[in-house]
């Protein structure tokens, strides 16, 4: 009898010492990234703070989850196709999973990220941006590379004939709200801007 109340008592104590599973999520746009506004509803999440707990971590780009997840500082990245190749290939992360796809970008008929200018300056095609200072979240990230890719094929070399700005490391604006518009003439923010065509 006191084997098996013993034995009942430690799995008692043993369930009621168990810490709650620690759930960080990056995210790197709030609100078109889920893990900004997931848990904001109060009564969604019955189970927060009991069986799991759940952070969302905010990040400037997509290439700094990767340093996060070697690091044992993130459970869940939304890494984006440029960001998981890096990953899997340089960092070695062949464990990776996909357990989500979040968003999209290019797909008919849905929202597409976009690249702005001043609306009347001196920019209005891809072409009037040589020799020009051009701006991405950060180096390494999806929106560079795909506007490095849409320079060179207008026949630009990036490394050359733009000034390419990572807003977080070059202008130390990791937190600060900026207007873009002073230092680059050309921007993913849409302050004050109009679409490049």
């Amino acid at each position: 009898m006191r084997l098996v109340l013993a034995v009942l008592f430690s799995l008692v104590a043993g369930g009621a010492a168990a810490q709650p599973v620690k759930i960080r999520v990056a995210y790197v746009v709030p609100v078109a990234n889920w893990a900004s506004l997931l848990f904001e509803k109060e009564g969604l999440a019955r189970h927060q703070d009991k069986s799991y707990t759940f952070e969302a971590v905010h990040f400037q780009g997509t290439p700094q989850l990767i340093t996060a997840l070697a690091n044992n500082e993130l459970e869940i990245a939304d890494l984006a196709f440029a960001s998981f190749a890096i990953a899997v290939q340089n960092a070695g992360m062949t464990d990776l999973r996909v357990i989500a796809d979040e968003f999209q970008d290019g797909v008919e008929g849905c929202y597409t990220d976009e690249y702005f200018v001043l609306k009347d300056g001196p920019i209005q095609s891809v072409e009037d941006l040589k020799g020009k200072v051009v701006a991405t979240n950060v180096a390494g990230s999806a929106v560079d590379i795909i506007l490095r890719a849409m320079l060179r094929k207008s026949g630009m070399d990036d490394r050359k004939e733009q000034a390419n700005i990572d807003l977080q490391h070059k202008l130390g604006l990791v937190k600060d709200t900026i207007d873009v518009r002073k230092h680059a003439d050309l921007s993913i923010a849409q302050q004050g801007a109009t679409r490049v065509k």
